[in-house]
């Protein structure tokens, strides 16, 4: 990983590349998890973790990805640079079955033409892409050209983890090479990290630097429990405040790629809620603040079908504990369609148990450029009403309503109000927008709420 943003005054860093290239994997062998063996005394702690390295680090890799990217043509007038200019950049992998099938970081790929992977043992594999998903960051690659079985470390997605349990990183950073540290699992079901809306990170003090992206996050067994994703830094190298992706999402992308698919389908329960801070802990006279207080059921979602009121506090999701959106949506992100989810709900104070069904979102996740306004000032521009599946496709809120702008097309009034493509409209004077058609109420001097890059603004047409 070479290249590295920073977000916000303390920087969530990442490598950068590649785009996807559709494929379908070969058969192949997965390895199996090792059971958990907690060491017995002082002495085994101190032991040398040779043993674990030995074992995990044939199936690490190297990641070189390349694109060919354009060049302002305004700086190319004056600079005299060619067209185009070849970036690269370097991660991290893993080799999680025998016929080359690895892990990585989808930013590590992003963007890149070609990719090519290098073995512990400096053999150089082509590799194309299965499948790339923004969301959680993980990417899956084949690789190309293998004639034999491949070493492979295990996925472990049981979860078996705790605090202060010893961990190691491995990858390439800063491209020295391979390169194996060691720490210990600091937090577990990190959500707040600004990484993403969905997820929840292990979070671990082994040094993580740029390069060790889409590395793996290993076990005292030799198991992958993690793919190593970001870092909060002030200087861009390691603080010892490292972020992996657990290994439950990481099989669930697996799963989706080897199984043909080019997208890991979204699920939900079709809630939403708040946590429970201290102050609401004390007026519903809980002993300490926990759960997920629920504020909004989707009609005929997953959630209503199960029982689930407004008001509930879901504690924690097949045993796992939860206390906000983040930690919700991540626990049925890795579960499969109609999978049941056991939830430990609070109700008035009283404890229960409540089946629900992971389900898809419902909608059209890509309505294209939607339809054409019929009517009013802004006739002939073209736009999509949100739906759930919609929205979450666009990182958005499922709940969210309104009607996306996707071509102002040369409608004279859009284009003096600066409507652009990817405008949320939501109120038309002062009456919500859910509709295409309701955007046909609109004339010139209409008052328009949109959302633009999260902002609100208030405008009307010319």
């Amino acid at each position: 990983m070479k290249r590295t943003t920073v977000l916000a005054a303390v920087a969530v860093l990442m490598a950068a590349c590649g785009n996807a290239n559709d494929s379908r994997a070969q058969d192949g062998v997965f390895a199996q998890p090792t059971d958990r063996e907690v060491p017995r005394d002082a002495n085994a702690v101190k032991a040398s973790f040779a043993p674990v390295v030995g074992r995990a680090a044939p199936a690490v890799v190297n990641i070189s990805a390349r694109s060919v990217q354009r060049v302002d043509p305004f700086f190319q007038m004056f600079s005299g640079m060619p067209s185009q200019r070849v970036a690269e950049s370097a991660g991290s992998g893993v080799i999680v079955r025998s016929d080359g099938i690895v892990v990585t970081n989808n930013h590590v790929i992003q963007g890149a033409q070609q990719i090519r992977v290098v073995l512990n043992d400096r053999r150089e594999f082509p590799a194309t892409v299965l499948l790339a998903d923004e969301r959680s960051d993980i990417a899956v690659l084949k690789l190309s050209e293998v004639n034999e079985a491949l070493p492979v470390l295990a996925i472990d997605a049981e979860e078996d983890l705790q605090v202060g349990d010893l961990v190691l990183a491995i990858g390439n950073p800063f491209g020295v090479g391979q390169t194996v540290t060691n720490g210990i699992i600091s937090a577990l079901n990190r959500t707040e990290t600004g990484i993403s809306d969905s997820g929840s990170f292990i979070q671990t003090d082994a040094a993580i630097n740029p390069g060790n992206s889409g590395g793996p996050l290993v076990d005292m067994d030799g198991d992958v429990i993690g793919i190593n994703t970001a870092i909060f830094s002030r200087s861009g190298s390691s603080s010892g405040v490292g972020f992996a992706v657990p290994a439950s999402m990481v099989k669930r992308v697996v799963d989706s790629a080897v199984g043909g698919a080019t997208s890991v389908a979204r699920l939900w329960l079709g809630v939403k809620g708040q946590a429970v801070t201290s102050d609401i802990a004390r007026s519903l006279g809980m002993e300490r603040p926990r759960g997920l207080i629920l504020t909004e059921i989707w009609p005929g979602g997953p959630g209503a079908r199960a029982g689930l009121q407004d008001g509930d506090i879901i504690v924690s999701v097949d045993g796992q504990e939860i206390n906000d959106q983040g930690g919700l949506n991540f626990r049925i992100g890795t579960k499969s369609a109609n999978d049941n989810a056991r939830l430990e709900v609070l109700r008035d104070g009283r404890p229960m148990t409540i089946n629900a069904r992971a389900q898809s979102l419902p909608g059209d996740a890509d309505p294209g450029e939607g339809a054409a306004i019929e009517a009013g000032a802004l006739a002939g521009v073209r736009a999509a009403a949100l739906n759930p599946a919609f929205a979450d496709r666009l990182g958005g809120d499922p709940f969210a309503q309104g009607v996306i702008v996707t071509n102002p097309s040369r409608n004279a009034v859009a284009a003096r109000s600066g409507l652009r493509p990817g405008d949320l409209i939501r109120q038309v004077d002062g009456r919500a927008v859910t509709r295409v058609a309701d955007l046909s109420a609109a004339r010139r001097g209409s008052e328009v709420v949109i959302v633009r890059n999260g902002r609100q603004m208030t405008g009307r047409l010319p």
